[in-house]
């Protein structure tokens, strides 16, 4: 297997850093399809948090028991808010993708075993129905002590979402129906700080 650099490892007050590395097998397109009718199947106005990533660095990542969000920062100590976007005025990180909401029966098709989860890049996992349809642009979530708000931004697969999963994997989340499904996520901005916690209700306002 290919490593492609470190995350740290599971949830709980003192991180342990582990290699992040690539799968040794890709998903089919038919065991991709297969899963379509679980996923449709997540909540649609109450789920759960079921991981917070914090990506500290470019190909790191730290997987976190609570995390903040903050008004600024978005996830405090994310390198979000290092990345320069074409989007922002003054070449800063982009403000409509504060946030990265991906949908964890979406992430477990694609990556499989949980510990893989945080290869896909996001920060919030949810077991909630990320569709278009159910949550359209300015939507708000409350999670644990936050809220934060769904934005225009489109999320869509790239070129490293297709190197950690396969071309089918790329295709199932870009095309239809993973694109109205939002099978690679949403980005989103936070309205309300404060801490959110593994396990927190996430509840669509």
């Amino acid at each position: 297997m290919e490593e492609e650099g470190s995350f740290h490892g599971a949830p709980g007050r003192a991180s342990t850093l582990v290699r992040m590395v690539a799968l040794d097998r890709h998903r089919s397109g038919d065991e991709l399809a297969a899963a379509l009718d679980g996923i449709r199947q997540a909540p649609a106005d109450a789920g759960t948090l079921e991981l917070i990533v914090r990506r500290p660095r470019v190909d790191e990542r730290e997987v976190l028991e609570q995390a903040a969000l903050d008004l600024v920062e978005g996830l405090v100590g994310d390198d979000w808010i290092n990345r320069g976007s074409r989007r922002s005025a003054d070449g800063g990180p982009n403000p409509l993708a504060q946030l990265t909401v991906m949908g964890v029966r979406a992430v477990e098709a694609v990556a499989g075993d949980r510990e893989r989860w945080s290869l896909a890049g996001d920060q919030l996992y949810v077991d909630l129905d990320l569709s278009v349809e159910n949550l359209p642009a300015g939507t708000r979530l409350a999670i644990g002590e936050t809220v934060i708000e769904v934005t225009e931004e489109p999320h869509t697969g790239c070129d490293k979402f297709s190197a950690r999963f396969g071309s089918e994997a790329i295709k199932f989340v870009n095309k239809p129906p993973g694109r109205e499904l939002r099978l690679r996520g949403l980005n989103a901005i936070v309205v309300t700080p404060g801490t959110v916690r593994v396990g927190d209700t996430v509840t669509k306002l």
